[in-house]
């Protein structure tokens, strides 16, 4: 079998029955047998990452939730699915604060998996007032040091970031 494109074949083996279901399945979505099986199995990750940014967009109050399925999704990419995943720009509207804090969020993430980022987090111009991930004076100095430098250099300054639950 040679691999280029679409030019494997795999097969399974179903009953009569799931077979009946599952073409009636494709069917109601239009599309192929195929079609429908590999998008069960194998998700449309970019997509995925889309929706969850155009989540982020709608949510302007405690977005924690949204966050943590981010950080969830990119923690669970292989390198190539985070290359495919995370190739084309946000496709919504986020505020300065959430553009910055998902650009360094994936440049975070890249670094992990040895990964260049994708080329769309350097059109994100980082804030131009600091924020801080905790209203405190007193964490302030240790936010400062103890910040990611993505998160840094983004004018960002907290102390948990991918990976990491608080």
């Amino acid at each position: 079998m040679r691999e280029k494109g679409k030019t494997l074949y795999l097969q399974i083996r179903v009953s009569p029955k799931q077979k009946r279901l599952i073409r009636q399945a494709s069917q109601q979505e239009n599309t192929s047998i195929s079609e429908w099986v590999l998008r069960k199995v194998l998700p449309d990750q970019a997509s995925f990452f889309q929706s969850l940014v155009k989540e982020l967009a709608r949510t302007s109050q405690n977005q924690s939730y949204v966050w943590a399925r981010m950080n969830d999704f990119l923690v669970s990419l292989s390198k190539e699915e985070f290359s495919i995943a995370l190739e084309n720009p946000v496709n919504a509207k986020l505020s300065a604060y959430t553009a910055n804090y998902l650009a360094a969020m994936v440049e975070y993430a890249a670094a992990q998996k040895e990964l260049p980022p994708p080329l769309w987090v350097n059109e994100i111009e980082p804030l131009t007032k600091a924020y801080f991930g905790s209203p405190l004076q007193s964490l302030r100095l240790h936010l400062l040091l103890s910040s990611p430098v993505v998160f840094r250099r983004r004018n960002i300054f907290i102390d948990a970031t991918i990976g990491d639950r608080v």
